[in-house]
């Protein structure tokens, strides 16, 4: 069976429509007429046709076989600007001490921060349910994927990544933190929330507090929650630590769900990565696994074997023709596996 990663387009609608509709991600909702909005942004955006604050680069994963899109993934070029400011709590610790008493508390609280020159974003990672757990690891492909094509088009993007993983919600959907602390500063429901703070975030900067929130006052399940990852992300979590992602002591305002950031340069694939030119050994022995990919107004990229001499890379003849390229083009090709960061 054979997969290509590749730039979405709007032939991709519907499947990528049926695809959401198993998930429903924020940023990448199972709502056909948002996600035909989205699709036209992200192919203006690879056309180079909207500025770094508005881009949005969508990337879907096909099964060549069967013409079904059974994955996703998006990188937002910059998440913050004066307009749409990036919004989270920073988690610090303030020390008390009593003279008295001889003892003291340190105490964490969290502290409202508002960036209006944000990092790059990226999120919508989905794989189709039934394409799961499959030996070639779709998910960490897809996942992967965008940074190859950050390698190739740097200047595109920020010098800082951030991905908001998802905190444990209730069976529900609830979020124990957002009830805790969100609701009694906007009288919203957490979903309504979420949803209205993708277009409009005027009424989190006027309605929550400017003053530290010391945890010590949440109830015991917010406290919980905060900073922790949901049991079907900790994969995701996994990956980004494997890659260079820490846990920045920063939470999102409305589920408490951890942020992980890492510089640009120093992302595994990005690192370890190299542009080189696609050529032909005819003794290759393809010992190397990794993803090679290629293109600024789209992408194309594949899992395949591949070697490297004097900046020059050749891979199976099977995986030129997926990926449509002759010799003497200039590709992306960096290592798939990487060590977890301990």
């Amino acid at each position: 069976m054979s997969f290509i990663i590749r730039s979405v387009s709007q032939d991709d609608l519907q499947q990528l429509t049926d695809l959401a509709k198993q998930f429903n991600l924020l940023n990448l909702p199972g709502d056909k007429k948002v996600l035909a909005e989205k699709i036209a942004r992200s192919e203006a955006s690879f056309a180079g046709q909207l500025p770094k604050d508005k881009s949005e680069y969508i990337f879907v994963m096909e099964d060549l076989e069967e013409k079904q899109v059974v994955g996703s993934s998006l990188i937002i070029a910059k998440h913050g600007n004066e307009e749409h400011p990036h919004c989270y709590f920073k988690i610090l610790k303030r020390d008390h001490f009593s003279q008295d008493l001889g003892l003291g508390f340190i105490h964490q609280v969290l502290r409202f921060q508002l960036d209006t020159d944000g990092p790059t974003e990226i999120g919508g990672l989905l794989v189709d349910r039934s394409y799961r757990r499959r030996p070639e690891r779709l998910g960490k492909q897809i996942s992967l994927s965008r940074f190859i094509y950050m390698g190739l088009n740097p200047d595109r993007f920020e010098k800082r990544v951030l991905c908001e993983l998802t905190p444990p919600l209730t069976e529900e959907g609830r979020s124990e933190f957002w009830e805790a602390l969100g609701r009694r500063f906007t009288g919203l429901p957490y979903q309504e929330a979420d949803m209205l703070s993708q277009t409009n975030k005027e009424f989190i900067e006027s309605l929550f507090p400017e003053e530290d929130i010391y945890l010590s006052l949440l109830d015991a399940k917010a406290r919980l929650v905060l900073g922790r990852v949901g049991e079907a992300t900790k994969p995701a979590q996994h990956l980004l630590e494997s890659i260079g992602f820490e846990y920045l002591d920063e939470v999102d305002p409305f589920d408490g769900g951890p942020h992980y950031g890492a510089r640009t340069e120093e992302i595994g694939p990005i690192k370890q990565g190299q542009k080189v030119i696609l050529g032909e050994f005819k003794d290759a022995t393809y010992k190397n696994q990794g993803l090679v990919g290629f293109g600024t107004n789209d992408i194309r990229c594949i899992l395949t074997g591949y070697e490297v001499r004097d900046g020059v890379v050749s891979i199976p003849a099977k995986s030129r023709d997926l990926l449509q390229l002759d010799l003497n083009h200039e590709v992306f090709v960096a290592p798939f596996e990487y060590g977890r960061k301990k």
